[in-house]
């Protein structure tokens, strides 16, 4: 990437909904080609700050840079252009078959009254194939497992070929398999594509074999910016979610991992 400076700069962003704080000074930037986590406990504004960024929830006090341009400055096709999402919850019985889903991930190339571009159909093919769906490119969004849902709309995104991937939640309710083929797609869609991925997340123990960045929130505020390493620490962790947690070494990743007291 020819990216010069952060892909995302936040510069103070704090948002008041109904007289109750959400985001507070929120300050923060996202290096092109980085895999950032934000993680914290429920109701710290995660999903919220996600939204902003995305321009879904409006009405933000402070800045947002996306590869130096303000936010606003951007169309909606532009937009997309940079920033891919993949929310928490998505309608599970979408009356489209996989491959037509992910071919939506390509709306802001398609021209008006134009028919789907040859390269469209090859991104999408591509794609399929290296997410492992093209088995079940004819199948029906609402016939599909869980994971198999998510990995589609996975797929949607990556077609999309944003420079950044946010993600809420994306191994949210899914069973180990396929949190683990999740989280293969973005660290391979980071590693190989160069994909910038910025993903919200519950799990720290996931956040730090994959992240090579990591900010918490607490309250609306940013409580912790670093890595894996200096976040995996009692007091820092006490300090995020208000209590001890127990850690052991993780026994290939040689890395501290939360376990249950």
């Amino acid at each position: 990437m020819n990216q010069q400076g952060p892909i995302i700069q936040v510069r103070g962003l704090s948002l008041t909904i109904g007289g109750k704080v959400i985001l507070r000074d929120v300050s923060l930037a996202v290096q092109p080609g980085e895999y950032l986590s934000i993680v914290g406990p429920n109701g710290a504004g995660k999903t919220t700050l996600l939204r902003c960024l995305l321009r879904i929830v409006r009405g933000a006090s402070g800045e947002v840079l996306i590869a130096g341009r303000r936010l606003e400055s951007y169309s909606q096709r532009q937009l997309a252009c940079y920033l891919g999402y993949v929310p928490q919850t998505i309608e599970a019985n979408l009356p489209y078959t996989v491959a037509e889903m992910v071919m939506m991930g390509r709306y802001a190339y398609f021209r008006p009254l134009a028919p789907v571009s040859r390269r469209d159909r090859q991104i999408v093919a591509e794609v399929l194939e290296r997410t492992g769906l093209t088995e079940l490119s004819d199948r029906p969004i609402g016939t599909l497992s869980g994971g198999e849902r998510q990995k589609v709309f996975i797929a949607a995104a990556l077609a999309q070929q944003a420079q950044v991937l946010l993600l809420d939640e994306p191994t949210a309710f899914l069973d180990y398999r396929h949190q683990a083929e999740v989280c293969r797609l973005l660290v391979e869609a980071n590693r190989t594509l160069g994909t910038t991925i910025v993903a919200v997340t519950h799990d720290v123990n996931t956040a730090v074999l994959h992240s090579q960045r990591i900010v918490a929130l607490r309250q609306g505020e940013v409580v912790f910016a670093g890595t894996p390493q200096q976040l995996m620490h009692s007091e820092v962790l006490a300090r995020i979610y208000g209590s001890p947690l127990l850690m052991v070494l993780h026994p290939t990743a040689n890395l501290p991992v939360i376990v249950p007291q």
